[in-house]
């Protein structure tokens, strides 16, 4: 086949979570032997060094949209503002004319972001099949947060935004769904979710996965004070459910932690609300680094304090490929399959996730044997070489040669 996969972002390196799935779909859909054409979106033009030479990329330049757009648009539009989010004149216009002058089987186009694109390739190559990957329940997902802001009351701005998107977006996804050749869900907590809204059209569940041989290789480890113990959380630190974990986490849990551990916050783009833990003795944020694999691999505890959110966590599958024990909230451990969840421990509420992490810290011997269970069942169920198959199922069932 000949495909064109629009992401929202270029997925070399696989640096974080929806890069990660779109990395390891492309790697998948090559290695079985398809032609394969990237439109993302970056700051940076010039393609990646990790980038296969027999993988087409095209950049986009990242659209700049200020607050006073986004008001413009939710006064005068009824779109919701994932919609418009990276809506581009320039990366439209780039698909026109790709879409002119080579034919396409198959656009896949990953994640709600991207699906405005859809009416472009309908018009131009009606006969291309148009393929969604809901990386999130979106409508659900913007709920969650509704309910977690409106508890406080310097947030109940940014709840009365969350309520007036959460109809939008629902009414947003259902159209890109029906409209769509094929959906794509990540769980079937997310499938259950979305099904009503995309009824008639054929789908399947493809949870999220990783290539496990990427971390089999052994880092040195990036901590300098060998006598702490290191708590690690890992994520696109602007994404609003991982924001809110670490407040969640450092301003109830953390401090009922034993005193010797230290908590290292690794990923990209760190929101304002958490620059004052920049302060904190006992926390380093880092921002974007190389690789997440030496964290993980050195972490004492991975932690997922997730309280919001869907589909199957990625951060998971990494922290258990690195062997790395886990202690998750129920919400991050959701989507994942029963084998997988009886490695985790599962732990909600401030009190009872702080109680699970001290006692992983004060048994060796256990963390040992869950992180042993894990690598062992991450590979068994969630690598990506058996989780294309289902996507090449999905494929055939509308019509694909594949």
């Amino acid at each position: 086949m000949n495909v064109l996969i629009i992401s929202p972002s270029v997925p070399y390196p696989p640096a974080f979570g929806g890069a990660i799935r779109v990395h390891g779909i492309v790697e998948g859909l090559r290695r079985a032997g398809h032609r394969i054409t990237l439109l993302c979106f970056a700051e940076d033009s010039a393609p990646p060094p990790e980038l296969p030479d027999d993988v087409r990329l095209l950049v986009a330049p990242l659209p700049q949209r200020g607050k006073s757009a986004r008001l413009r648009d939710l006064l005068t539009t009824r779109q919701p503002d994932i919609a418009r989010r990276l809506y581009s004149a320039t990366a439209a216009r780039m698909l026109t004319e790709l879409l002119e002058r080579e034919r396409f089987d198959m656009v896949q186009f990953e994640g709600i972001e991207m699906a405005y694109f859809q009416p472009i390739v309908a018009r131009i190559q009606p006969s291309a099949r148009r393929v969604l990957d809901q990386h999130n329940a979106e409508y659900a997902l913007q709920a969650a947060i509704f309910k977690i802001d409106r508890r406080q009351i310097k947030r109940w701005p940014a709840a009365l935004y969350s309520l007036m998107q959460v109809g939008r977006i629902k009414r947003y996804e259902s159209a890109m769904c029906r409209s769509a050749s094929a959906v794509v869900y990540v769980s079937d907590e997310d499938a259950e979710l979305l099904r009503e809204l995309c009824a008639g059209t054929p789908s399947a569940v493809v949870s999220n996965g990783i290539w496990v041989d990427r971390y089999a290789e052994e880092s040195a480890s990036p901590f300098t004070d060998a006598q702490r113990r290191q708590i690690v959380f890992t994520g696109k630190m602007d994404y609003r459910p991982n924001v809110d974990a670490m407040l969640w986490f450092t301003e109830s849990i953390l401090p009922r932690l034993h005193d010797d551990v230290h908590l290292t916050i690794v990923g990209q783009k760190p929101h304002p609300r958490l620059d004052h833990l920049r302060d904190w003795p006992n926390v380093t944020i880092t921002g974007r680094v190389p690789s997440v694999l030496p964290y993980l691999q050195h972490a004492t505890v991975y932690i997922a304090p997730l309280r919001m959110g869907s589909g199957t966590r990625l951060k998971l599958l990494e922290a258990m490929a690195c062997r790395a024990p886990i202690v998750a909230t129920s919400t991050a451990a959701a989507g994942m399959n029963a084998a997988v969840r009886e490695v985790i421990q599962i732990a909600d509420g401030a009190e009872a996730f702080a109680s699970a992490v001290n006692a992983l810290l004060d048994d060796p011997a256990r963390r040992q044997t869950m992180t042993d269970s894990a690598a062992g069942r991450v590979a068994e169920f969630y690598d990506w070489s058996a989780l294309v198959p289902r996507l090449l199922d999905l494929y055939r069932q509308i019509g694909l040669e594949v």
